[in-house]
């Protein structure tokens, strides 16, 4: 990718412009769907870390911007995508996320705002299992802020579950409408999921000097578990609350697990060449 800064969209109306940016590796099944919720914006770039599987054909054919980035982290990768971004406003949209017509009719007024914020958070209603989600810390949930003025933002550097850092003197409020996401197809890309990001997570840990113990891995699963199923009221949503606070715990646990193995590792025993007695032997 270039350094360079690119040019602001400028719109004929003289009204502020809006980049929606998606980022995806091989998301073929899910990015048309995505695109498709934010075709109101004036720019869409999908910052694409070399898919394989006919996710850029997708965007591009509906009308996306196509950014390769190779992928460093999260961290890196959404500052990478936001400087690719060439609209006023920056709308955040992940490939299982879905922008609702009340989240773009929100957005579209704030955008009109001279007066609106910097920054918004943006709260999303999650279908899993079959049905909507209203407990378990699902709901509302949120990660970072999803809607900002372009430069009143950026990610720290982590690999993953990245932190945001506003602007100095920028200010924060909540969009009053939902975005949908869809995370999970089934229970077998949730354990994909829940692997690749335990194994990031892990370097993570390891950096603040945890992952001293096996049984600290352990208690880590169990409060997790804890929190979501009960004091999140995970029991209110059926099965689905139950698998969402397994799946946190066992996330929780193999992150913590993965570090302390990392910290342990040492090389096996080595193997020398084996021969039968015999020829040993000269017999």
């Amino acid at each position: 990718m270039s350094d360079e800064t690119p040019p602001r969209i400028r719109r004929e109306d003289g009204t502020p412009s809006v980049t929606a940016y998606v980022i995806a590796y091989n998301e073929a099944e899910k990015i048309e769907a995505a695109i498709s919720s934010v075709l109101w914006a004036d720019e869409i770039v999908l910052a694409d870390s070399h898919s394989t599987d006919g996710t850029i054909e997708i965007a591009e054919r509906l009308g996306a911007r196509v950014v390769q980035i190779d992928f460093e982290g999260f961290g890196p990768l959404r500052n990478k995508a936001i400087a690719a971004c060439r609209g006023d406003w920056i709308f955040s949209l992940d490939s299982d996320e879905r922008c609702t017509p009340e989240a773009r009719d929100a957005i579209l007024a704030v955008v009109a705002d001279p007066d609106a914020v910097d920054i918004w958070r943006v709260p999303r209603r999650n279908w899993f299992m079959g049905r909507w989600i209203r407990h378990s810390g699902w709901y509302p949930n949120f990660r970072q802020p999803q809607l900002f003025r372009n430069g009143r933002m950026h990610y720290d550097q982590l690999p993953v579950h990245e932190g945001w850092i506003p602007a100095e003197g920028a200010e924060v409020a909540v969009l009053p409408a939902d975005i949908w996401q869809i995370p999970f197809k089934n229970l077998g890309e949730l354990q994909h999921k829940a692997n690749r990001y335990s194994t990031l997570g892990s370097q993570k840990v390891l950096a603040r000097g945890g992952g001293r113990s096996m049984a600290g891995a352990v208690a880590r699963g169990f409060i997790e578990f804890v929190k979501h199923y009960v004091f999140k009221l995970g029991v209110l949503d059926g099965w689905a609350g139950f698998v969402i606070a397994f799946g946190n715990a066992e996330g929780a646990f193999y992150k913590h697990a993965k570090a302390w193995c990392e910290r342990r590792s040492t090389p096996p025993p080595s193997s020398p060449p084996l021969r039968r007695e015999s020829d040993r032997s000269g017999s």
